[in-house]
């Protein structure tokens, strides 16, 4: 294959499955849970189940259409097509300064761990040690990123299973060898009740847990560089539900009925680890810093492919530098992942130099995006599904359930969010959103103004080409 051949089918269906399975589960769930039982004691599950439902709805209305068309660009790209050069645009270069902001904040997790256990390395060197590895492997061949995810994500899977088994073992008292004396369904109702802080704290958790869901469409943007992109598209998208039932339902489950929401060592030492500590496991925190640190370099790997790839689509459409859509003979988007790897590398920078100013701006003002990109697909799909239907029906192999009233519903769901989070003052959410509609505002009108002068060429072209007017007489 010659340079600038564009991307290869290197994904195999295993790697497009694990990385599906593996996407909804980031290290938000094993890191930031503890804040979030904290705040809404077992009332979570209600949290949990909230966020769960509007992404399984979200990721059907995304299945619906990347089944139709799988590529690269994923939402981005059918967004362009949907509803203008300028969403798709605007969509695609908020996503990628999502990601990137994620790999200063994972590499940051990451070294920190690795610290802990070789501290002779101090810590930005590990994460500048983090950072080249999985850059050298996404710049192989896209085969060797799918390869390390798979591994990635399968330890992950067996972890959490693990997790869920044994602990509801515990919970049922018939664990060998161990004497769970906090652990019990009662632990869901017998301090303080279910909602020890009333209803209104299951929105506050929603908050809290939201962002923890963001990896979950990885799957549709990996699917372009598969050996079957529909079937595996169509994968992915049935199969959500099980996956957040089990991964995030079904274990936060087990660490609210192992012990009570309110023990001072979920704060302490991290939910997933007190649960396992309340069991007398030994090295259950050694254990669990591994899972972690898996989780960490998972969300890295594929924090880089993502970003890379939303780059790349955008360089095709025009809406990026044409250097990003060039690829190596591997089919591998060079100049697309190393100006990501970049600005990942200048965001770990400010987050050692300046964390409380500027890195906590670039946190901020990208924390809200999630919540952008899926309204973005709601509103991508309300006008795609018509597209579909009038020019190639055959293709609409994943549908939409109660089409468009639950798509409606579920955009209307995530502006409510969006705007319970403009009255919290106490988590942070009014800054984010706040924040990230200033990133939005700035991108919009950069996609405006571009798309206007692109108009003026066009104009200025389709004029210049006319043939001139002969006049006789």
């Amino acid at each position: 294959m010659t340079p600038g051949s564009g991307l290869q089918a290197g994904l195999k269906n295993r790697h497009l499955t694990m990385i599906a399975i593996g996407g909804v589960i980031g290290a938000g769930l094993f890191v930031g849970s503890s804040s979030g039982i904290a705040t809404a004691g077992p009332g979570i599950l209600l949290s949990y189940a909230l966020v769960g439902t509007l992404v399984v709805l979200v990721m059907r209305m995304l299945g619906e259409m990347s089944a139709a068309n799988p590529t690269s660009g994923s939402f981005s790209a059918h967004a362009d097509r949907a509803l203008g050069r300028w969403a798709g645009f605007s969509i695609g270069w908020l996503y990628w300064f999502f990601w990137v902001v994620v790999l200063a904040v994972e590499a940051t997790a990451g070294a920190k761990i690795l610290e802990g256990w070789v501290p002779a390395v101090p810590q930005w060197g590990w994460a500048l040690i983090v950072m080249i590895v999985l850059t050298a492997t996404n710049l192989v061949s896209v085969g060797s990123y799918g390869e390390f995810e798979f591994w990635f994500a399968g330890i992950k899977v067996v972890a959490i299973g693990a997790f869920v088994v044994v602990g509801l073992l515990a919970v049922f008292g018939v664990l060998p060898g161990v004497h769970a004396d906090k652990a019990s369904f009662s632990n869901l109702t017998g301090h303080g009740g279910f909602l020890p802080h009333g209803p209104g704290a299951i929105l506050t958790g929603v908050l809290l847990v939201v962002f923890s869901f963001m990896g979950s469409e990885i799957a549709t943007l990996a699917a372009g560089e598969s050996e079957d992109p529909q079937r595996a598209v169509t994968k992915s998208t049935n199969s959500i539900i099980w996956r957040i039932g089990v991964f995030y339902l079904g274990s936060i489950l087990v660490v609210v009925s192992l012990l009570p929401w309110n023990d001072p060592s979920i704060a302490k030492d991290g939910s997933y680890v007190a649960a396992l500590n309340s069991l007398g496991i030994p090295h259950a925190g050694e254990v669990m810093n591994v899972i972690v640190l898996t989780s960490v370099l998972s969300c890295l790997n594929s924090g880089l492919y993502t970003a890379s790839r939303m780059a790349f689509s955008l360089g095709q459409r025009g809406d990026a530098p044409k250097a990003f859509a060039r690829t190596t003979t591997r089919g591998v988007p060079m100049a697309a992942i190393l100006s990501s790897v970049v600005f990942g590398f200048v965001a770990v920078f400010f987050n050692y130099q300046y964390p409380d100013t500027v890195f906590l701006f670039l946190l901020n003002s990208s924390g809200a995006v999630a919540l952008f990109v899926w309204l973005a697909i709601c509103f991508s799909q309300l006008r795609m599904r018509k597209i579909i239907q009038r020019e190639a029906p055959e293709k609409l192999v994943v549908k939409m359930w109660l089409y468009p009233y639950l798509t409606w519903a579920t955009a209307a769901m995530i502006v409510f969010v969006l705007v319970y989070m403009l009255f919290d003052t106490k988590h942070d959410g009014r800054e984010t959103v706040l924040l990230s509609l200033l990133v939005a505002a700035v991108v919009l009108v950069i996609a405006f103004i571009k798309q206007k002068v692109e108009a003026g060429r066009g104009t200025a072209v389709s004029v210049a080409d006319e043939p001139e007017k002969v006049t006789t007489g």
